[in-house]
């Protein structure tokens, strides 16, 4: 994947040994300022404080996974990602991002899967920022954080890092959405109106899942986020459908278990005609074997208890 961030090497100073840099300023121009009657003290202390108000802006603190984005003047200079207390050049627009992991819960919306059926689908996905540059000048995120501004709030809190990340998220929000819609219409929701062997929603699983994470990331990378992890986390018909799909689901429960009752029904009948041929119990002819297959069935299979009958005559009779 081609990325154009590349690592900061401008002039950078330990923020400790500057900051004492800074009050040995200080110290200076608190001495200049007793020698005040001298016009050349006057001039040098005023130079030393412009210098040392300037010197402030040039401290920042970077935290494991964050990282800065180093602007000098609207050039892009790198990408400053060294942890600790630093100074670098005041003059430097350092804007602050973190490259932690996120979670985002994706609500369920409403798709038609392949065969047309309403369903509502939502996922679940951790995503993090792999890619600076593109993630600061590839997409609009300043007026994207200072867009999702409250009114009435500092500007600055929306072009923060806060703001800039809610930004972030909010794009992979709404490709994520476009992601799910384009994978769930690939594939039928069952496979009651497909044929099995075909990959459906239901039965996908990690497949899925793998390529939902492929279409999110094909999605992203001109923003430079990458998904780490995605997984559909509900799936269901929508609501219209719902009561209709539950009792075409219930028929096709009833009638695999039917299938399997007479497939066990008949393997016993068959059982027992053996057994008794085979012990000498009782010479059936033909039309006895089909009374008893017939009764033996109805015993089996019945939804209720069988009642007992006690035949007083013949086998005829």
């Amino acid at each position: 994947m081609e990325t154009k961030e590349f690592n900061f090497n401008g002039t950078q100073m330990n923020g400790f040994m500057m900051l004492f840099i800074h009050l040995v300023v200080l110290t200076a121009i608190i001495i200049l300022c007793f020698w005040s009657i001298y016009f050349w003290s006057n001039i040098i202390g005023v130079a030393l404080m412009i210098l040392w108000f300037i010197m402030i802006a040039g401290y920042m603190q970077l935290e494991p996974n964050e990282a800065r984005a180093m602007v000098f003047f609207g050039e892009y200079r790198g990408t400053f990602k060294d942890t600790g207390f630093f100074w670098v050049n005041p003059f430097y627009n350092k804007k602050k991002l973190s490259l932690r992991a996120r979670n985002l819960n994706v609500e369920p919306i409403k798709v038609n899967d392949k065969v047309g059926n309403p369903i509502l689908i939502g996922l679940v996905l951790v995503w993090r920022l792999n890619d600076t540059y593109k993630a600061m000048f590839e997409i609009d995120s300043q007026t994207m954080a200072e867009a999702n501004t409250p009114i009435g709030t500092n500007i600055n809190i929306g072009s923060g890092v806060a703001g800039r990340m809610n930004a972030f998220e909010n794009f992979v929000k709404i490709q994520s959405d476009a992601a799910l819609r384009q994978v769930a219409g690939q594939y039928a929701y069952d496979d009651n109106e497909e044929d099995t062997n075909q990959l459906t929603l239901r039965s996908g699983g990690n497949e899925i899942n793998e390529q939902l994470e492929q279409r999110l990331n094909e999605r992203l990378v001109m923003a430079g986020l990458e998904v780490v992890e995605a997984r559909i986390n509900y799936l269901a018909y929508a609501p219209e459908i719902a009561a209709v799909m539950l009792r075409r689901q219930q028929a096709s429960a009833i009638i695999g278990a039917r299938e399997k009752i007479v497939e066990g029904a008949v393997s016993m009948v068959h059982m027992a005609l053996d057994k008794l041929k085979n012990d000498g119990v009782v010479d059936l002819d033909e039309e006895k074997k089909a009374a008893m297959v017939s009764n033996l069935l109805v015993v089996l299979c019945a939804d209720e208890q069988a009642q007992p009958v006690v035949n007083t005559g013949t086998l005829y009779n």
